[in-house]
């Protein structure tokens, strides 16, 4: 097995305890990117976070769980800085809105980590953290230098709209992205956002990326490659919430290309169309578990 490194933040999901505005928040932690490495640690997989995380209380108890998870911190930052926080709010769906206090906070402050050991064979980019400056610059580099040392690279955006000061920069920023990808992870939502009212998916296997996955919530996932399409039904699943439910699908995911010995950029390319079946089942039952219960949970390989 080839180890993944996750690139990103580390923060603090505020959740509603109950119904109703004045509902208590209760702390839960997550972050896309702590979730996906959260995920692959729980799998089984050989994994690394790149990120910065608060000396505070909330960053060490973001420390423990990932070290609990079987997550490699000796590329972790610390920091004096304070951790991110992010107010959750769930719908009757149980889907999730967030709106963030990031001011200052650690995981924007990540500095470069340098040349990575020889047995890292993936990296896994996403959400807040390429965004936030001066953090995103630093992770854009290590995104684009990755590729060009043939190293697999997924980005999942993971639109956070009301942090994106200037959608349209944003979206000119993702496209000069696209060229160094091999998986593209998008929710329906997502894609919409990126490319409003247009045929974004298309355009990105056109732009160099090998895979674009989708998410569509409970009508389930699809791939497009420069191939093919395939699409995969979500498993029957009781829904508490969906936080974390696409970051488990990213670390699920590259645990199946691991264990299948695909975890580079030329197999991922070369992937037939059951394979992308049994890969995206896999993910998808690894989700189904997430949203059953309450916060970003993903299952451990027992569970699976």
């Amino acid at each position: 097995m080839k180890e993944i490194v996750v690139c990103g933040e580390g923060l603090v999901d505020l959740v509603p305890a109950g119904a109703g505005p004045l509902s208590p928040l209760v702390p839960a932690l997550g972050g896309g990117p702590f979730n996906v490495a959260i995920t692959l640690g729980r799998l089984g997989s050989a994994v690394s976070l790149i990120s910065r995380l608060s000396n505070d209380p909330y960053g060490d108890a973001l420390a423990h769980a990932l070290r609990a998870a079987g997550v490699n911190l000796s590329l972790l930052q610390r920091g004096s800085e304070s951790t991110t926080l992010a107010l959750t709010s769930i719908a009757e769906d149980g889907s999730a809105q967030y709106s963030f206090y990031l001011e200052n906070t650690a995981d924007r402050l990540v500095v470069d980590p340098g040349e990575l050991p020889r047995t890292v064979g993936a990296l896994a980019f996403g959400t807040l953290s390429m965004v936030l400056e001066p953090g995103a610059s630093v992770y854009e580099a290590l995104l684009h230098r990755s590729h060009a040392e043939g190293r697999l690279t997924l980005l999942d955006p993971n639109i956070r709209a009301g942090v994106i000061d200037d959608p349209d920069a944003y979206r000119t920023r993702f496209a000069s992205w696209l060229p160094s990808l091999d998986i593209l992870k998008v929710s329906d939502d997502d894609a919409e956002w990126l490319t409003p009212g247009g045929d974004g998916p298309e355009q990105w296997v056109e732009a160099g990326v090998g895979a674009v996955l989708i998410t569509r919530g409970a009508e389930g996932l699809s791939v497009l490659t420069e191939r093919f399409s395939v699409e995969v039904p979500a498993p029957a699943a009781t829904v508490v919430d969906t936080i974390g439910a696409g970051d488990t699908i990213c670390g699920a995911l590259l645990h199946w290309l691991d264990t299948h010995r695909l975890l580079e950029p030329r197999s991922v390319r070369q992937m037939s169309q059951s394979d992308w079946s049994e890969a995206m089942g896999f993910a998808a039952t690894a989700a189904a578990v997430t949203v059953s219960r309450p916060g970003a949970d993903p299952p451990w390989a027992g569970e699976l």
